[in-house]
Protein backbone atom coordinates (compact mmCIF):
# COMPACT_ATOMS: atom_id res chain seq x y z
CA UNK A 1 0.00 0.00 0.00
CA UNK A 2 1.47 3.20 -1.25
CA UNK A 3 0.40 6.43 1.82
CA UNK A 4 0.55 9.84 -0.01
CA UNK A 5 1.23 11.80 3.05
CA UNK A 6 4.78 11.19 4.97
CA UNK A 7 2.27 12.10 7.94
CA UNK A 8 0.39 8.72 7.04
CA UNK A 9 3.83 6.76 6.60
CA UNK A 10 4.07 7.80 10.31
CA UNK A 11 1.13 7.51 11.17
CA UNK A 12 0.69 3.41 10.23
CA UNK A 13 3.77 2.70 11.21
CA UNK A 14 3.47 4.13 14.83
CA UNK A 15 -0.83 3.74 15.35
CA UNK A 16 -1.06 1.06 12.37
CA UNK A 17 -3.76 3.23 10.44
CA UNK A 18 -3.88 5.96 8.52
CA UNK A 19 -5.70 9.69 9.67
CA UNK A 20 -8.38 9.13 7.49
CA UNK A 21 -8.99 5.42 8.75
CA UNK A 22 -8.46 7.03 12.20
CA UNK A 23 -11.75 9.39 11.94
CA UNK A 24 -13.51 6.65 9.76
CA UNK A 25 -13.43 4.74 13.06
CA UNK A 26 -13.71 8.12 15.36
CA UNK A 27 -16.08 10.02 13.09
CA UNK A 28 -17.55 12.10 16.69
CA UNK A 29 -14.02 12.29 18.41
CA UNK A 30 -12.23 16.00 18.74
CA UNK A 31 -8.88 16.65 16.93
CA UNK A 32 -6.92 13.85 15.32
CA UNK A 33 -5.38 10.77 16.23
CA UNK A 34 -2.04 12.43 17.02
CA UNK A 35 -3.99 14.82 20.16
CA UNK A 36 -5.42 11.62 21.31
CA UNK A 37 -1.91 10.14 21.66
CA UNK A 38 -0.36 9.12 24.82
CA UNK A 39 3.05 10.51 26.16
CA UNK A 40 4.99 7.54 24.84
CA UNK A 41 3.06 7.68 21.81
CA UNK A 42 4.11 11.20 21.32
CA UNK A 43 7.87 10.53 21.82
CA UNK A 44 8.09 7.64 19.87
CA UNK A 45 6.14 10.01 17.01
CA UNK A 46 9.23 13.00 17.40
CA UNK A 47 11.78 10.12 17.15
CA UNK A 48 10.18 8.57 14.02
CA UNK A 49 9.66 12.06 12.33
CA UNK A 50 13.88 12.20 12.60
CA UNK A 51 14.57 8.67 11.60
CA UNK A 52 11.94 8.90 8.23
CA UNK A 53 13.70 11.91 7.45
CA UNK A 54 17.04 10.22 7.36
CA UNK A 55 16.09 7.67 5.70
CA UNK A 56 14.43 9.90 3.04
CA UNK A 57 17.75 11.64 2.67
CA UNK A 58 19.58 7.90 1.52
CA UNK A 59 16.62 7.61 -0.36
CA UNK A 60 14.87 4.41 1.11
CA UNK A 61 11.34 3.64 -0.50
CA UNK A 62 8.36 4.26 1.30
CA UNK A 63 7.57 0.43 2.18
CA UNK A 64 11.35 -0.07 3.14
CA UNK A 65 10.58 2.98 5.41
CA UNK A 66 7.41 1.72 6.78
CA UNK A 67 8.56 -1.76 7.93
CA UNK A 68 12.34 0.25 9.84
CA UNK A 69 9.58 2.59 11.17
CA UNK A 70 7.02 0.38 12.31
CA UNK A 71 10.51 -2.04 13.94
CA UNK A 72 11.58 1.29 15.91
CA UNK A 73 8.35 2.49 16.64
CA UNK A 74 7.58 -0.83 18.91
CA UNK A 75 11.01 -1.33 19.83
CA UNK A 76 10.58 2.56 21.35
CA UNK A 77 7.17 2.15 22.90
CA UNK A 78 7.88 -1.06 24.58
CA UNK A 79 11.49 0.41 25.97
CA UNK A 80 10.11 3.62 27.03
CA UNK A 81 6.77 1.63 28.66
CA UNK A 82 9.19 -0.76 30.62
CA UNK A 83 11.37 2.04 32.11
CA UNK A 84 9.03 4.41 33.19
CA UNK A 85 11.73 7.01 31.55
CA UNK A 86 8.33 9.18 30.22
CA UNK A 87 6.32 9.03 33.60
CA UNK A 88 5.97 12.33 35.27
CA UNK A 89 5.60 14.25 31.96
CA UNK A 90 2.06 14.18 31.55
CA UNK A 91 1.48 14.77 35.32
CA UNK A 92 3.33 18.13 34.97
CA UNK A 93 5.94 16.45 37.62
CA UNK A 94 8.95 17.97 36.32
CA UNK A 95 12.24 19.69 37.95
CA UNK A 96 14.78 18.90 40.68
CA UNK A 97 12.31 17.62 42.84
CA UNK A 98 11.25 14.53 40.80
CA UNK A 99 15.15 13.42 39.88
CA UNK A 100 15.34 15.91 37.30
CA UNK A 101 18.76 18.27 37.09
CA UNK A 102 17.79 21.74 37.02
CA UNK A 103 17.72 24.02 34.30
CA UNK A 104 21.07 26.39 34.13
Amino acid sequence: MVYAEEADVLNVALFGRTAAEWRKRYPRAPGNMRDHANIYQLIVLSNLESYNAEMVKRGLDQRCRLEALNRAAREQLSLLISSGAAEGLESGRMGPEHGLPPVS
